[in-house]
């Protein structure tokens, strides 16, 4: 409708005081607003009511109308309920920027005005389209975060009678509406993650509609980014697996356009939630990130413990005692794709998509408080990440071996989900190490949880998992081998190889590797490697005359070995 057929409609009151140029701009909405800023509210195409109280003195009107303007808004109409005649530097503000400005008779009520422009609008239903009004007065009157994506959801259920729930892409409830019975049982929450997740990675347009117990779903992500638009360049195996999603317990598939675009408005309002919520995570990410190049870069105990120190404070807030600590290595990788680079061109962020996974994945086992999440810090390195968790320190004869995060319960509630979204061409492997105690400790659990992870990516499966307990004595041993030690026991060994393969591309690694694999069995290893026998006789006698060793003992077979987990 044009802001013309308002000031045509007597029954409104509206008197014009400046704009009689811009009258054949386009309604597209109405919103009623009292705060000082309410540009994140904003589409553009709005008539904004107000009631004047954002306003102390004549130089609040003039960043009120520039914000306005700026977001595209159609036309603002004062009321003079609160101060009377509309303030001169109003009028003023609004000429300069060339905005409509209309005056609202303290006779007229706001909502008479809004169920109006409702119906002229959208021809839906006033009383439903006229709760999509009000939602977004109850939230300006808020605050600026608009009360978290639970006001959202309990409007939608008081205005709507439409049950919703927030999900995250592990099949966490991340928000739902308080009304009675609207809990989701956890099982039901995973199976729509996972439904959401499938039909995503299928192309099929949202929202889906998902039927569980008898009871249909109607599935809508809500994408991170500047107004819930999808991020460009993106591709789907990366913002799948990162995005949340709602949750509608109804169907629709028969719901006209209006109450669609009002479901894609909500997802638009929490995903500002989820950008907040993901800024916040900022500070942890660094100190994660700077901890771990402190570790990798085999900087001094003190130093590693000094940074410690300043990251504890921020994980586990209140602690009145040193922490010890944890680590979790998590790596996603795609068929396909040898790095980053996907098909078409665009890029797979691995580090980025595995850091994501982990941060969902570790806030349900370290439950506490109302945003558990700001106990975790994840960093990512190329195509891993790593968490450095912390953890209460224990006091008298409890065992810290055994506190903390455990492979075998880690991914039970998140494998459906994750399984789903990573489809048939992604796998998620995650290694946890034991509990450490100082910064000196640090280094061997990072080696050890990276040890775990290649003892999941050994097994089958699309999700795996592994912890300390599983790991061989002799690979405990080896996180705590001194640099410069390790360096000079694998090149005693396999340099000679290693300078033999560049020459003649022989390949003696690979053939010792896999004789070590079959225990020394002949057959098994030529089978193994596509050679005849006679073959790979050649190659462990070269082996054995390059190093001066003997592969028939087994001092010899356990050096090398350990020479090739260390190199």
């Amino acid at each position: 409708m044009r802001l013309r057929a308002l000031l045509d409609t007597d029954a409104l009151g509206l008197r014009l005081l400046g704009g009689e140029d811009e009258l054949d701009r386009t309604v597209r909405g109405v919103m009623t607003t009292d705060l000082r800023d309410p540009s994140r509210y904003l589409s553009g195409g709005e008539l904004v009511l107000t009631g004047l109280a954002w306003r102390r003195d004549a130089d609040d009107s003039e960043p009120f109308v520039r914000i306005l303007a700026s977001a595209g808004v159609a036309a603002l109409a004062a009321g003079e309920a609160e101060l009377g005649d509309v303030p001169e530097d109003l009028v003023q503000a609004c000429a300069r920027h060339r905005l409509p400005l209309f005056a609202v008779n303290e006779s007229v009520a706001f909502a008479t005005i809004t169920e109006h422009v409702v119906r002229q609008v959208s021809g839906e239903r006033a009383g439903d389209l006229a709760a999509v009004v009000d939602r977004h007065r109850r939230l300006m009157t808020s605050g600026p975060t608009g009360g978290g994506p639970d006001v959202v959801l309990d409007l939608l259920g008081s205005d709507l009678d439409l049950r919703a729930w927030v999900l995250s892409p592990a099949g966490r409830a991340v928000a739902g509406s308080n009304t009675a019975g609207a809990e989701l049982p956890p099982s039901v929450s995973t199976r729509l993650a996972a439904e959401h997740l499938a039909a995503t990675r299928s192309g099929r347009r949202p929202p889906h509609r998902v039927t569980v117990n008898n009871t249909t779903y109607s599935l809508f992500p809500v994408r991170t980014g500047a107004r819930g638009a999808a991020p460009a360049g993106r591709d789907v195996r990366e913002t799948v697996l990162s995005d949340w999603l709602l949750a509608v317990e109804a169907d629709a598939g028969d719901w006209p356009e209006e109450r669609l675009d009002l479901l894609q408005g909500v997802t638009q309002l929490i995903s500002v939630e989820r950008d907040r919520r993901d800024a916040a995570r900022t500070v942890r990410r660094r100190l994660a990130q700077e901890v771990l190049e402190l570790v990798q870069t085999g900087a001094a105990p003190a130093e590693i413990a000094a940074r410690l120190r300043v990251a504890a404070p921020v994980l586990l807030p209140g602690l009145g005692a040193a922490p010890h600590w944890q680590v979790v290595v998590a790596r996603v990788e795609w068929a396909g794709l040898t790095d980053t680079a996907g098909a078409g061109g665009e890029t797979v962020e691995g580090g980025r998509v595995a850091q994501s996974l982990l941060e969902e994945i570790l806030v349900d086992p370290l439950s506490s408080g109302p945003e558990p999440s700001d106990r975790i810090a994840v960093a990512h390195t190329g195509d891993e990440a790593i968490a450095l968790v912390p953890l209460p320190a224990v006091t008298g004869e409890e065992d810290g071996a055994d506190q903390g995060l455990h492979a075998d319960s880690l991914l039970e509630a998140v494998r459906a989900p994750l399984t789903a979204g990573l489809d048939n061409d992604g796998r998620l492997t995650i290694g946890v190490s034991a509990a450490v105690h100082s910064a000196e400790g640090l280094r061997g659990a990072l080696e050890e949880a990276r040890h775990a992870r290649r003892v999941a990516a050994a097994r089958q499966g699309v999700v795996c998992a592994a912890g300390h307990q599983e790991l061989a004595s002799h690979v405990l041993l080896l996180p705590f081998v001194p640099d410069d030690v390790r360096r000079a026991f694998t090149a005693r060994l396999l340099d000679p190889l290693r300078s033999y393969d560049r020459k003649h591309r022989a390949e003696l690694i690979p053939t010792l590797e896999a004789f070590l694999d079959c225990d020394g069995s002949w057959t098994r290893c030529a089978s193994r490697l596509h050679l005849h026998v006679n073959t790979l006789r050649y190659r462990v006698g070269r082996i054995e005359q390059l190093t001066n060793r003997d592969l028939s003992r087994l001092e010899d077979k356990l050096d090398f070995f350990l020479a090739l987990r260390m190199s």
